[in-house]
């Protein structure tokens, strides 16, 4: 039995909520997706709110993953204590509010997914991400293991996926908000993209006001951030198991534009 998994990348803003109500129930149905893993961190444009994490999970979000901006809005601490469904980056400090990592019920049994966080040229230093991870898969009882791996370098997150190979069924990077057209299957099985896109304003800087991020490489002053006006795109990987073989049998970017 074939299982199908749809990963769409960082969500921005409100424009970026609005785009996944409209799309992703449709989206979800037309590529025969049995599962639905979004990345909910920039849903406020930096960070997410209770209330916008649960616009997502009603939209067709199975599950919700974040990344470095998780804190930047405290109001979700007591949201990621009280939802299962939504997962916070399992290499920060335990004692956070949150959880790392979930089994998940599907029509093929227990999936388990995890948020990780690199640490190149990020701006503070978690866990290590490949020492994490070890420890996770000692506890996930051999259900398939989907890894959405936050962070900045290809680098860091290639060396994720063939860390992971033939261990975990898929793994894909966001993050960066531009997806990449290097969709694979590692040579021991497991599914991989870099980074699967985001889901936000099609005319931005990784859904910001263009104007904004060049003042900002100019040395210019500018005001905080604020996501770009105009139509959306949503951006995502769709991967296809074969559990009985224990592999990732095809890869498939998606991109739906308003």
């Amino acid at each position: 039995m074939e299982f199908r998994v749809l990963a769409v990348g960082d969500v921005v803003g409100m424009s970026g909520i609005a785009c996944v109500q409209h799309h992703l129930r449709g989206l979800k149905k037309l590529c025969g997706a049995d599962f639905c893993v979004v990345n909910g961190e920039n849903a406020n444009g930096v960070g997410i709110l209770p209330q916008q994490a649960q616009l997502l999970l009603d939209a067709g979000a199975d599950a919700l993953t974040l990344g470095n901006h998780t804190f930047n809005r405290r109001e979700i601490a007591p949201f990621l204590e009280e939802n299962s469904r939504i997962l916070r980056p399992a290499n920060l400090l335990p004692s956070l509010p949150g959880r790392g990592w979930g089994l998940f019920e599907t029509k093929l049994g227990p999936v388990a997914v995890v948020n990780l966080l690199g640490r190149c040229s990020m701006d503070f230093g978690p866990d290590n991400p490949f020492h994490v991870i070890d420890k996770i898969l000692r506890q996930t009882n051999g259900a398939p293991v989907l890894v959405d791996f936050h962070a900045e370098a290809t680098s860091e997150k290639l060396a994720m996926g063939y860390y992971l190979d033939g261990r975990a069924a898929a793994v894909w990077g966001t993050h960066t908000h531009v997806p990449t057209a290097d969709e694979q299957i590692l040579p021991k099985g497991t599914g991989y993209q870099t980074d699967v896109g985001m889901v936000g304003p099609v005319q931005s800087v990784i859904g910001i006001r263009p104007e904004q991020s060049v003042a900002k490489f100019r040395g210019e002053l500018s005001g905080r951030y604020e996501v770009a006006p105009g139509p959306c795109k949503l951006c995502g990987a769709l991967f296809t198991l074969d559990p009985a073989a224990g592999r990732c049998t095809a890869v498939e970017r998606v991109m739906i534009v308003d």
